[in-house]
């Protein structure tokens, strides 16, 4: 019998029938229009820069509470789970884009699959603005008056061009309010190169042996990385995300524990029970329990 309490995960991808894959919404619009969908359990195969302009909410991003401050710049990668407050009518503007649209070139790529924006490896970016950050908003502006402009054969790589300076202006601002950036180097670089990897093998292989192989690494060199960008081992990361994916699924979906971990790749249902006790204290059956009260 389903749980009345229980929310599934719904996944959205980009809105059909637009020349380019980016889009500016109003906050306030989509609340009248969108209410149910955006205050549920939601994911979205593009990436948003939620401005929130006025007053503040609380925005859940992946079982965290996110409290975001009047003006204020929340940063989220594609796939992300989140949900915006059901108790605010927000006031403010998302920008909306997939990668398809930003990356029109190997370094465009790289770029987006490393700034700190979008993998700060240790938070969700959640951006103050002040006096000294009206170039932000200006981009908010410039960007918004050349969508709706439509025309030009320079209009896709004009929009590109301004959107890329808005995310770098973002990482100026917070590098200035105190955020360390992990060096650039190998450590770095094989650091993203694991994590885009486990992303799309995490329910497979959790195994450091194959990660570090297919990087073309020894596991000690793999271990070397992560430690000294993240302070963690590579086993210590391949189980969060074993174990976030988990909690969406005990938290989002109707399935049972046992169909849950088949999903993660665990043959034996003690196993998956096992593994989630370990890094939970309490048995999935427990976590979804205590979730949906």
């Amino acid at each position: 019998m389903k749980n009345r309490n229980l929310q599934e995960i719904q996944t959205y991808q980009f809105k059909e029938g637009l020349s380019l894959q980016i889009e500016i919404v109003n906050l306030s619009n989509l609340y009248q229009q969108h209410r149910e969908m955006i205050t549920k359990p939601h994911r979205t195969g593009f990436y948003h820069i939620i401005w929130f302009e006025k007053d503040s909410v609380k925005h859940v991003v992946d079982f965290k509470n996110i409290d975001m401050t009047s003006n204020s710049l929340l940063f989220l990668n594609k796939d992300t789970v989140h949900i915006y407050d059901i108790n605010s009518d927000t006031v403010g503007r998302a920008i909306l884009f997939t990668e398809e649209f930003f990356c029109r070139n190997v370094e465009d790529a790289k770029y987006l699959k490393t700034t700190i924006l979008f993998h700060n490896l240790l938070s969700v970016v959640n951006l103050s603005l002040d006096e000294s950050s009206i170039k932000i908003t200006r981009y908010f502006e410039l960007l918004d008056a050349e969508i709706k402009s439509a025309s030009g054969n320079f209009h896709e790589l004009i929009l590109q061009n301004l959107l890329h300076n808005l995310l770098l202006s973002a990482e100026q601002i917070l590098k200035n309010q105190g955020f360390k950036e992990p060096e650039k180097g190998a450590d770095l670089d094989y650091m993203v190169a694991f994590k885009e990897l486990l992303e799309q093998n995490y329910k497979k292989q959790k195994r450091v042996t194959y990660y570090a192989k297919s990087i073309g690494l020894t596991e000690k060199r793999l271990n070397l990385a992560t430690a000294r960008i993240l302070g963690k081992q590579p086993k210590h990361l391949i189980d969060e995300r074993v174990m976030l994916e988990a909690k969406r699924l005990l938290a989002h979906s109707t399935d049972s524990v046992k169909e849950i971990g088949f999903q993660l790749g665990f043959n034996e249902p003690t196993n998956f029970i096992k593994f989630f006790r370990k890094h939970n204290t309490a048995t999935p059956a427990e976590f979804r329990e205590l979730y949906l009260k």
